[in-house]
Parts: structure tokens; C-alpha cells; sequence
């Protein structure tokens, strides 16, 4: 974990310090210095730490300034589709009857369609813009949530405690609040954590099939696009951001480990 949390904090760092960190603007073109390679020296004595791009744009300054996009997003849906997943688990799993019924085909169902697959089309019907991806990665992510949370909304609400809550003369509301949330939320703050990675590789792959966050707008998904014409002769200009998704997936991802380790330690065994 407290390698993932030094991997996050470095890419977040990066992200929020990017006017003054990076050389030039992410929009900035210059067709005199496209395609330089990393660590290339301009006429103007400027150096490119990763190269740049087709149009002359600096590599580094878009890298940086694109983890701002993909981070927000990944973040914002995950918490989006936890928050209704949230929601629809605890309803569906606490009045187990028709309401009940209704919340698993409706997660089955939608389970059933690939993510990728039902994102793009979506996308593709609604139009690319940074509040559609987030709505639509929100509407099509809940169920996992809802799903895991339902089970354990089921497992929780026959304990002891729970019961006499209820033989004590408490509401119902009363007892989803005070007894059947906390129970749950360590299940749905693991979930968000790892879901924050998938939300990032899958606004890099939208963005990689040209329907993402519309350009010029940086996002990493769109510089792997923008570098696959030039895979052979400019290598750098998809690479980088590839490893930025890389190292912060996979920080995130140790993040979640730890969180799962931590709030529940039956896990270790």
C-alpha cells in the first residue's frame, strides 16, 4: 500500500503542478520540432524531456496535464456508479421481495452486456464530452456495485444485531442508517478504490477508438491515439502516456489491496 500511495501521490503532484512543471502548454504546437525525440534540444535552446508529438507539442506538458482529465474522471465516475450502486444494493437487498427482484435482474441484465461494448455505443448515440463519459461510465458501472452490496445487505440484516434492533422497536430507516450501512461500506470503499483504475483504462480506451474527451483536449487515451500512426519512427509519442496509465493503475490498484488488507483482515489468511 505504501508503495501504491507514493505512486498516486506522485502522479496527483504532477497533475496539480503542471503549469510549473511543464515546459510548454499542452495546446502549444510548433511543426518546425515535431516528431523530437525524449530529451531533444530545439533551435530556441528549449528541451523536450519526452519528445514530441505529430504537431510539435510537448509530450511532457500533455502527459501531465492530461492526468488531470483522466484522473477526474476516473475518480468522479467511480464515486458516481458507487453511490447508485450503493443505493439500489441496500434497497434491493433489505426489502428482499418484488423491489428486491427487480434490482438482480436489472444488475444481470446489464452484467451481461460488455462494459466496453454498451460504453462505446453509448458514447457514440449521446456524443464525447467530459459530463457524458462521466454520466455514461456512472450508468453502465453501478450493477457490479449493486450486486456485491445486495449480498451483503442479505448476510447483514439476519444478524443478531439487526434483529433485535428491530424487535427493540426501531424504524426502518432507522436501521438501514445505523446498522445495515456500516457494514457495507467497507465492501463499497475497496470496490471504488479499484474502480478509480478501471474508470482511467477504460476513458484511455474510449479515447484510443476516437471516442473520448474531444480534441485538442489532452487525455491519455487520446495521446495513445494520436501515436499510433507513428508507433515505428516515433515511438514516445504513445509510449509515455501508455506508462502513465500503467503506473497508475497500478498504484491505485496497490492502494486497494491495502484498503481491503486493512479493513478486513480475514482476507490475509
Amino acid at each position: 500500500m505504501v508503495v501504491g500511495a507514493a505512486i498516486l501521490l506522485a502522479v496527483i503532484s504532477m497533475t496539480l503542478l503542471a503549469p510549473f512543471i511543464a515546459p510548454r502548454g499542452p495546446l502549444q504546437q510548433s511543426l518546425r520540432t515535431r516528431l523530437r525525440p525524449p530529451l531533444a534540444t530545439s533551435t530556441d535552446g528549449s528541451t523536450s524531456l519526452l519528445g514530441t508529438d505529430h504537431l510539435g507539442r510537448d509530450i511532457f506538458g500533455r502527459v501531465v496535464y492530461g492526468g488531470r482529465i483522466s484522473l477526474f474522471i476516473g475518480l468522479t465516475a467511480a464515486l458516481g456508479a458507487s453511490l447508485v450502486g450503493l443505493t439500489f444494493g441496500v434497497l434491493g437487498g433489505y426489502y428482499a421481495g418484488p423491489l428486491g427482484a427487480v434490482v438482480g435482474r436489472l444488475t444481470d441484465l446489464q452484467l451481461a452486456l460488455p462494459l466496453v461494448l454498451l460504453a462505446l455505443a453509448v458514447v457514440a448515440l449521446v456524443g464525447p464530452s467530459l459530463v457524458n463519459i462521466i454520466a455514461v461510465f456512472t450508468v453502465t458501472s453501478w450493477p457490479a456495485y449493486a450486486r456485491v452490496i445486495r449480498g451483503s445487505v442479505l448476510r447483514v440484516k439476519a444478524v443478531e444485531f439487526v434483529e433485535g434492533a428491530r424487535a427493540s422497536g426501531a424504524g426502518e430507516p432507522r436501521i438501514i442508517l445505523r446498522h445495515i450501512l456500516p457494514n457495507v461500506l467497507t465492501s463499497v470503499i475497496v470496490l471504488t478504490s479499484f474502480d478509480v483504475a478501471r474508470m482511467i483504462q477504460l476513458e484511455a480506451a474510449l479515447g484510443f477508438l476516437g471516442v473520448g474527451i474531444p480534441p485538442p483536449t489532452p487525455t491519455w487515451g487520446n495521446m495513445l491515439a494520436d501515436g499510433r500512426e507513428y508507433i515505428r519512427d516515433a515511438w514516445w509519442v504513445s509510449t509515455f502516456p501508455g506508462l502513465a496509465i500503467m503506473v497508475t493503475a497500478a498504484g491505485i490498484n496497490f492502494v486497494g489491496d491495502g484498503l481491503r488488507d486493512i479493513l478486513d483482515p480475514r482476507l490475509k489468511e
